[in-house]
């Protein structure tokens, strides 16, 4: 069944999703062919901007005390556009048309923790291709939350507002753990030996990012490598905090779906593209505040639309929200505070155990029909 903890949203036909998934599809075709100089001009900005904040940021390090604030702020900076509107994106494939190696899906890696293989197969394929399908999309609570009403509860639970610090805190560990599935070993439906290469693909990038971070750049600073160390230190906390929220603030505020297996059985392209709406929320904010999230404030268009370059979702999130009004389903969007109080309330709800379930009406013949409940 399809949990919608919002009122809004409105059962289609199957010719009206059929009609919505044109529409959806007509704008990603529209932008892939006006695609060119601008975006990579674009994307190559963007590159250069990342690698000047970190020069900055690595040279400020050599003034002992008073370069240090300005040094983790540059730092910082550059973490977070390596993270989110560069490594994100170009992962994605944002930019494979360009015939760049250097910004290309299959060759691009990262300045975190996750191994980029791993990322791509857990993000791009399994959760992308299964948004919030509880049982399908591991990135539901990554395998350490309950963030779902259909999650069965467990005194485990409890700890759910721990589990989110301590998961924001270290982000970047979180993901590069994510594909090992450890509550899948744990419930013995995984076997460590099928955890063999992706663990060998962790350890080598825990080593390369250790070795840089903590031992070779705080050692090229000489007497100042306590500094230094604790400088990339808190970078790399910085830039996890961020992310963190940025990404459960697009994927887990009031008001976003979830779906059952059954009920996606035989998608069809229109109720996929329903359910990524559904399945979305968005944060409000200005242009460089879309930059540092690496477009990901615009979570809704980007689930619509994953492999299109971020930049494109601002300018076509109008015509979307347009389509959701014409079809009365609702455009989850609102600013940061607002998307993070409710991804806080959900944290705490739901590591309580469930009180009354709400009443919800299934989908008995068409799978691809999403239904409404009020929470």
């Amino acid at each position: 069944m399809t949990t919608v903890e919002n009122t809004g949203n409105r059962r289609l036909s199957p010719e009206e999703l059929e009609a919505f998934g044109a529409e959806m599809e007509a704008i990603r075709q529209r932008i892939v062919a006006d695609l060119g100089e601008k975006d990579s001009a674009y994307i190559y900005d963007i590159v250069k901007k990342q690698r000047a904040f970190e020069l900055a940021g690595r040279a400020l390090f050599y003034l002992p005390v008073i370069g240090w604030v300005p040094a983790v702020a540059c730092l910082s900076i550059s973490k977070i556009l390596d993270n989110m509107e560069i490594g994100h994106n170009v992962m994605h494939g944002q930019y494979d048309w360009m015939g760049d190696p250097d910004l290309n899906s299959r060759m691009f890696d990262w300045d975190t923790m996750a191994p980029a293989e791993n990322w791509k197969y857990g993000h791009n394929y399994m959760h992308h291709t299964f948004t919030n399908i509880v049982g399908k999309d591991r990135d539901v609570g990554y395998g350490i939350l309950r963030m779902d009403e259909d999650q069965k509860w467990h005194p485990y639970y409890l700890g759910n507002p721990l589990y989110a610090f301590l998961l924001m805190t270290f982000f970047e560990w979180g993901v590069a753990m994510h594909d090992l599935e450890v509550d899948e070993l744990v419930a013995g439906r995984r076997t460590w030996a099928e955890n063999k290469e992706i663990g060998a693909r962790i350890w080598r990038k825990v080593k390369k990012q250790t070795l840089k971070d903590y031992v070779l750049f705080p050692l090229l600073t000489g007497p100042l490598a306590p500094l230094t160390f604790a400088g990339n230190f808190t970078a790399n906390i910085i830039r996890n905090i961020w992310t963190f929220n940025i990404i459960f603030c697009g994927h887990f505020p009031a008001g976003v779906a979830s779906f059952s297996q059954e009920e996606c059985e035989d998608e069809t392209q229109g109720h996929w593209y329903y359910r990524q709406l559904l399945g979305s929320a968005n944060i409000t904010g200005g242009r460089i505040f879309h930059i540092m999230s690496g477009n990901l404030s615009h979570q809704i268009e980007h689930h619509l639309f994953p492999d299109l370059p971020a930049r494109r979702y601002p300018e076509i999130a109008d015509e979307v929200r347009e389509i959701c009004e014409r079809y009365d389903l609702a455009y989850n969007t609102g600013p940061l505070h607002q998307q993070l109080w409710g991804v806080f309330k959900k944290i705490c709800k739901y590591a309580l155990p469930d009180r009354k379930k709400p009443a919800s009406v299934g989908v008995e013949s068409t799978p691809a029909l999403a239904t409404e409940v009020a929470a």
